[in-house]
């Protein structure tokens, strides 16, 4: 197989495409998609690149074309895994600042679509202020579109978004002169999700990871308690539409049980 076949480029590819699209019923589509976009290190390493920028660079490429597959296909709401929580401590300062540069301009061009509506879930105050601002604007510009809706998890991470909602419950109560106890005898799962960054949206039926790793460092922890999961071995940049078909031809012929 040519170099063009493997990249999902070649008239085989397309027809393969075209075959899987055929085969998924549109009502099986999932509503809400999650993406934890992994090894573009990796995928920058193997290419003889310099910079982990360079991968991290062509993910963010690779992202806004998943985007659009997900758009054409009628999928509603899809989650983007860009920076974690943990990341911004633990990665070298230089790929942060690059990553923080690749983030915003990808924030900006998703918010310059016509009709996408994207959304900041995560922690502005532990960003960069000029990534903070350009993730409002781009959430501000968008707030009125009602095209697919974009989440974009920087600053990111479950167990710190759990906090944070029950922070918020408690606060609301406090103010509205009701006592621990009280809060105690109401306090429900959907109340708690009323609070959480994503409150609103659908929990997502899919949960898609590339690079073969099969874990949820930290994403979408409460959401996905009942989520479907699909791992692709392909690194982040090198993912292709027949893998995004093949992960949802997967999800429709699965039974979902919701805990049942």
């Amino acid at each position: 197989m040519s170099a063009r076949e493997s990249s999902g480029r070649g008239p085989l590819y397309r027809l393969y495409g075209n075959r899987l699209r055929r085969r998924i019923d549109p009502a099986s589509v999932p509503h809400h998609v999650a993406m934890m976009i992994d090894g573009n290190r990796r995928w920058a390493r193997q290419l003889g690149y310099d910079s982990a920028a360079d991968g991290h660079r062509a993910g963010a490429a690779k992202m806004r074309e998943f985007l659009g597959w997900c758009d054409e296909l009628g999928v509603s709401v899809v989650s983007l895994y860009l920076l974690s929580a943990d990341n911004l401590h633990k990665r070298d300062s230089k790929e942060i600042d690059d990553l923080i540069e690749i983030i915003a301009e990808l924030a900006d061009t998703l918010s310059q679509h016509g009709s996408w509506c994207v959304q900041h879930v995560g922690r502005s105050d532990i960003l960069p202020a000029e990534l903070s601002r350009v993730l409002e604007e781009a959430q501000e510009r968008t707030r009125d579109h009602t095209g697919l809706h974009v989440n974009l998890a920087v600053g990111y991470g479950g167990r710190n978004e759990i906090v944070d909602a029950v922070r918020s419950i408690i606060g609301q109560h406090n103010a509205s002169g009701g006592t621990m106890e009280d809060l105690a005898a109401q306090l429900t799962p959907e109340m708690i999700g009323e609070h959480l960054y994503t409150g609103g949206q659908p929990d997502p039926d899919l949960v898609i990871r590339t690079s073969g790793e099969q874990r949820l460092s930290d994403f979408l922890l409460w959401q996905s308690a009942h989520s479907e999961f699909y791992f692709v071995e392909a690194l982040g940049p090198d993912l292709r539409q027949v893998d995004f078909l093949r992960a949802i031809r997967d999800y429709a012929d699965r039974d979902r049980r919701f805990g049942r």
